[in-house]
């Protein structure tokens, strides 16, 4: 049960979970409540959360390419997400759009690069650089 504020129009306009002035309690799987938490356009917050998180994903991509960080600049922890999400998007989709046009020659060159020493060089990406991984 939560409890919900309506406008002059009968719409929810916020949701609480303790009692406010002129608020009414509903059930959670009430109609209007789902409503209200899908959003205008139908899409939840869990969906406009995956969205944004693959633009955070894509623009941590950008930001390495472009030398404005190295992926040793965040903590083991992040590292170790952004690696495991971009491997089993990688995997998940290997038909993606690729927005660089010389993708597999810059995988190869990165080949024959030195490899990255530590215990996750299995897990970095051919498109980020060698050297963001090295002391």
């Amino acid at each position: 049960m939560r409890y919900v504020v309506r406008d002059a129009q009968g719409g929810i306009v916020s949701l609480h979970r303790e009692a406010v002035p002129g608020a009414e309690l509903l059930p959670l799987s009430h109609p209007d409540v789902q409503g209200f938490m899908t959003g205008t356009d139908g899409k939840s917050f869990a969906a406009m959360d995956a969205d944004l998180v693959r633009v955070l994903e894509d623009l941590i991509d950008v930001l390495l390419r472009r030398n404005v960080f190295r992926i040793t600049d965040l903590p083991l922890e992040a590292q170790v997400k952004l690696f495991e999400r971009k491997h089993f998007r990688d995997n998940l989709q290997s038909h993606a759009l690729s927005l660089y046009a010389d993708q597999h020659a810059q995988a190869s060159s990165q080949a024959s690069a030195p490899a990255a020493s530590g215990a996750m060089s299995d897990l970095v990406p051919l498109d980020w650089a060698a050297s963001d991984f090295q002391g």
